[in-house]
């Protein structure tokens, strides 16, 4: 297909990117409307504080990613995955129901464990998402396929929040949530009814049902290749990243710029168009084949575009907040934005050419399983780096020089990856002399079918 976005119409794509997309959209509405509740009315639910249960419930969201995410491998190994996905949708609705249920008793109890199960979902339907496209998209659309899932997921995360803030500060604002989360569950499991069916690749497996021994052999069966485990330790460093980037938006907002909500969002807005723009051009750039070489360049970019973030930063915050329009015109902030941008191009770059050289490159037997592996070690970097981030905080450490900490630790983990798989630097390389020589002639961009494929690593 000559655009990514001509996936969109067909069954084998279009009903899975509706489905992952309302059900990241759905997570982060009402996780983000039940923080802003609890922080802004805790004590009409609890006597905790707001931030201790805006941290209690980021951990239970995420806490099935650890615990469950091996057994969904092997399910998703086992058993149909259309089918699979249905069975997530289905849970999803029955799990809003509860949290509507929680909402009329004003039962914080039953809302917390409406989260962890909402994160529980996400968690099954993980393996089912990355490991059923290489089952329905050819080699040469597999690249377009990623890229509109990760331009897609950042920008559910984006609405979700948005949505989910709003919907918490009307009147009536429970009511609104429970309606909003059950109308995106229901239309989410229509959408999983057109999904084609996936054969099982190894449905003779036997379930284990030790979680913590199958979690293990799912990270066993993704270092059998080391180019998939390696992939995988890259993309879980970018979550880690952008994780920690997105995490300090408010204070940074707030403390930094001067501005109240607006900022908030504008910043999540440029990041995520930024994220989708990366995505998308990296499908366009690859020529419709997996092209290692734009991973150095999106790792150059997520660290020139963070220190330059750390150095753009104001130093001085303004008197008085500012609203969006003075924000803009305030000196430095497009230069801030423009890094924004650069941060999520830069992203969207780096990360989906290590996505699909996970799915080309995971033995079909257990790819599901080392998805699963990826979505744990993507849990465990992300913990990582807000802990980390809360130390280098509290012990004094600016935003804008932990933005710049994090650029370090880019680059060093760039050099880490690149110099165990050096072929990403040699297609670089190679990018980029074709790419001078290209110019200096004045000719046109070959084709995909003109240029030499990557090696194996």
């Amino acid at each position: 297909m000559s655009s990514p976005f001509a996936l969109l119409r067909a069954r084998r794509f279009g009903p899975l990117f509706v489905t992952q997309f309302l059900g990241a959209y759905n997570d982060n509405l009402f996780k983000n409307a039940l923080v802003v509740l609890l922080t802004f009315q805790s004590t009409q639910w609890t006597s905790l504080s707001p931030g201790l249960l805006a941290n209690l419930a980021a951990g239970l969201f995420i806490l099935p990613f650890f615990l469950f995410s091996a057994s969904a491998g092997q399910l998703a190994d086992k058993y149909d995955k259309a089918l699979l996905a249905r069975r997530a949708k289905l849970l999803e609705i029955v799990i809003v129901l509860l949290a509507g249920v929680g909402f009329w008793l004003h039962s914080l109890e039953l809302l917390l464990t409406g989260l962890f199960l909402l994160g529980l979902q996400a968690t099954l339907f993980g393996p089912v998402k990355y490991a059923i496209l290489p089952q329905h998209l050819g080699e040469a659309e597999l690249v377009g396929g990623n890229a509109l899932i990760e331009a897609g997921t950042f920008v559910a995360i984006l609405v979700g929040t948005l949505s989910g803030g709003l919907l918490a500060g009307v009147e009536g604002g429970t009511q609104w949530i429970t309606a909003g989360c059950l109308l995106a569950a229901v239309v989410g499991y229509l959408g999983s009814l057109r999904i084609p069916a996936a054969a099982p690749p190894e449905p003779g497996l036997r379930l284990n049902r030790n979680p913590l021994d199958e979690t293990w052999r799912s990270l066993g069966f993704a270092r059998e290749e080391r180019s998939v485990f390696l992939a995988i330790l890259g993309i879980s460093w970018f979550w880690l990243y952008g994780a920690l980037l997105l995490a300090q938006f408010p204070a940074y907002a707030k403390d930094v710029l001067g501005t109240a909500e607006g900022g908030v969002t504008l910043l999540l807005g440029v990041f995520t168009l930024g994220i989708g723009s990366g995505s998308l051009l990296c499908e366009r750039l690859s020529a419709q084949r997996l092209e290692i070489g734009l991973v150095p360049l999106g790792a150059l970019g997520l660290t020139l575009s963070g220190l330059d973030l750390a150095l753009a930063s104001p130093t001085a915050t303004p008197a008085v907040p500012l609203g969006l329009a003075a924000l803009l015109a305030a000196p430095g902030t497009l230069h801030v934005l423009a890094d924004l941008f650069a941060l999520g191009l830069s992203g969207g770059l780096f990360i989906v050419p290590l996505y699909t050289l996970l799915q080309l490159r995971s033995a079909p037997a257990h790819r599901a399983r080392i998805v699963a592996a990826n979505n744990i070690l993507n849990a465990l970097f992300m913990v990582v780096g807000a802990l980390a981030a809360a130390l280098l905080l509290a012990a004094g450490l600016s935003i804008p020089a932990l933005f710049g900490v994090a650029a370090l630790l880019n680059a060093a983990v760039a050099l880490y990856l690149f110099r165990l798989l050096p072929d990403f630097l040699q297609r670089f390389a190679a990018r980029l002399a074709s790419l001078g020589s290209l110019l200096r002639r004045g000719a046109p961009r070959p084709s995909a079918a003109s240029e030499k494929s990557e090696e194996q690593p």
